[in-house]
């Protein structure tokens, strides 16, 4: 049994397999070939300002919603004005370009203002001779300029289109060496402002015209495409005629492939020989054979086919030619399936898969010990009885007076007297005997007023001669020693002063002669003595020669 399975099992999947591919290959039809020139960026002049602009999308719906890439018009030619890019409709059509990356603007600029005056072949050199001196370079530079703000620095810019006829002011024939100069100089100017990337389309009429183009180009230097405005009418009575005449559409491809540029058909359309749909359809397979970098038709009368009404026959052709190949419906290949046997699936029994129960093993519940908590007592603190302490009537202090030293004339220095302080009583010091409030005693930091009561070690401050040159005041340095105070009440003890013997007092500078020095010594009290020290006021009164009321 396991071969005829296999076998068996193999045949299905070729089966399935073949059919799928069968399927595949009756769904997914052969890619349609676009038709010829569809890839190619094409457009129409359809008017110079915002009419032109707006007519574009309705062109794109007649030719069946066909990708309309290129944008065409001209700057006016009669002022430099015009030229320099001094016109409104430049920004809608900037604004259209920049709707779209893919988008291309192409822009015609004449090289002389009064392009269509009928100028002659005389003023036409003069004027060429002028250009290329660099007397026109400021309205070329502000058309750079205005393009850049614009939006649209990659303009291709059609310079002195037809230049090898006979209708512009523009054209080459009078003076082509000059005329090659004065492009150059062009070109120059407008890629010298900063930001550009222009396009320059050498692009003259197809055929020999007043002078054969070729004599006019100016050098690959200064020229980007070159291109051919080629219209249904002479030199050549057919289409094959205008390939191969001299200076026809075969020479231009040809030289533009020696010179390593692409070509381009700024304009073309029907002329002399009216509605001629076989012309459309040549020009139209010439562009799909050669591949320019755009071309666009001129859709006015009577060169048109969607804006101009008089050549129905050359536009079906136009239509038929650029309007995107809708795909027809897919016919599927019927398939026969061959029958699939299914393999019987003989069931598996299900053996019941027993189930052990898993034992309870209970938990053992063991008791928490209850730890009683232990109580601590609160200590009692006796407060401590402070005894009141007994009223101590203080000895009033008599102040020793101070016996001053008469101050003789001479500027001798004033040694005052060392005062013996007196005993005094721990307890706080009034003016006058009073009975005291009684205070607990507590520590007090000992301070030159109030002495706090403390063991009876004093220091005796050492009286200090004064300085007569620096501080005229004894200040007594105390020196007390801390200590804890008691409760009990130490007696008083006289400290004893101990003099220390004065310093040798430096000797006095010779007053000067006729100068009077008197000091009389200020008494504040005991107390308020002990705190200030002795102080003295002095009167000096100089009547010497220098001090100007000197009267001998």
């Amino acid at each position: 049994m396991p071969r005829p399975r296999r076998r068996l099992a193999s045949t299905c999947i070729g089966t399935v397999t073949a059919g799928l591919l069968a399927t595949g290959a009756a769904l997914a039809t052969p890619e349609n070939d676009r038709p010829e020139g569809s890839d190619i960026a094409m457009g129409a002049y359809l008017d110079y300002g915002p009419p032109g602009v707006a007519r574009i999308p309705h062109l794109s719906n007649w030719l069946g919603g066909k990708d309309i890439r290129v944008g065409h018009t001209y700057l006016p030619g009669d002022k430099w004005a015009g030229i320099a890019g001094g016109v409104s409709f430049l920004e809608d059509w900037a604004d259209w370009r920049r709707a779209e990356d893919d988008r291309m603007f192409v822009l015609n600029v004449p090289m002389q203002e009064r392009n269509e005056d009928r100028v002659s072949d005389r003023q036409v050199a003069r004027l060429i001779r002028a250009g290329a001196a660099g007397q026109y370079d400021q309205h070329f530079r502000r058309l750079a300029e205005r393009l850049v703000e614009l939006g649209v620095p990659d303009t291709v810019i059609v310079l002195g289109w037809e230049m090898n006829g006979v209708t512009y002011t523009h054209r080459c024939a009078p003076d082509p060496e000059g005329w090659k100069v004065y492009w150059k100089r062009i070109v120059t100017t407008m890629r010298a402002v900063p930001g550009q990337k222009f396009r320059f389309d050498f692009a003259p009429n197809r055929g020999t015209d007043a002078i054969g183009w070729t004599k006019c180009y100016p050098g690959d230097d200064v020229v980007d495409v070159i291109g051919m405005d080629s219209y249904d009418q002479g030199p050549g009575q057919t289409f094959d005629d205008q390939i191969t005449q001299p200076y026809g559409l075969q020479q231009q491809v040809d030289f533009a492939k020696a010179h390593g540029k692409p070509i381009s058909y700024p304009e073309w359309g029907l002329f002399r020989r009216g509605d001629n749909p076989e012309y459309v359809r040549r020009m139209l397979k010439w562009i799909a054979q050669h591949k320019p970098l755009y071309h666009t038709i001129t859709d006015y009368c009577p060169h048109g086919v969607w804006q101009c009404k008089d050549n129905p026959d050359s536009a079906k052709v136009f239509r038929d030619a650029l309007m995107p190949e809708r795909p027809g419906p897919v016919v599927p290949t019927p398939v026969v399936p061959t029958p699939v046997v299914p393999t019987p699936v003989v069931p598996t029994p299900a053996v019941p898969t027993p189930v052990v129960p898993t034992p309870v093993v209970p938990t053992p519940q063991v008791p928490t010990p209850q730890v009683p908590t232990p109580q601590v007592p609160t200590p009692q603190v006796p407060t401590p009885q402070v005894p009141a302490p007994t009223p101590v009537v203080p000895t009033p202090a008599v102040p020793t007076p101070v016996v001053p030293t008469p101050q003789v004339p001479s500027p001798t220095p004033v040694v005052p007297s060392p005062q013996t302080p007196l005993p005094v009583s721990p307890s706080p010091l009034v003016p006058t005997p009073v009975t005291p409030v009684p205070v607990t005693p507590s520590p007090v930091t000992p301070s030159p007023q109030v002495p706090v009561p403390v063991t009876p070690s004093p220091a005796v401050p050492t009286p200090e001669v004064p300085d007569p040159d620096t501080d005229p005041t004894p200040k007594p340095t105390p020196k007390p020693s801390p200590a804890v105070p008691t409760p009990q009440v130490p007696a008083p003890v006289t400290p004893k002063p101990e003099p220390t013997p004065p310093k040798p007092l430096p000797q006095p500078t010779p007053p000067p002669v006729n100068s009077k020095h008197w000091c009389v010594p200020l008494n504040f009290g005991e107390w308020l003595s002990k705190l200030v020290g002795t102080q003295s006021v002095c009167i000096k009164l100089d009547f010497g020669k220098n001090s100007g009321i000197w009267p001998f």
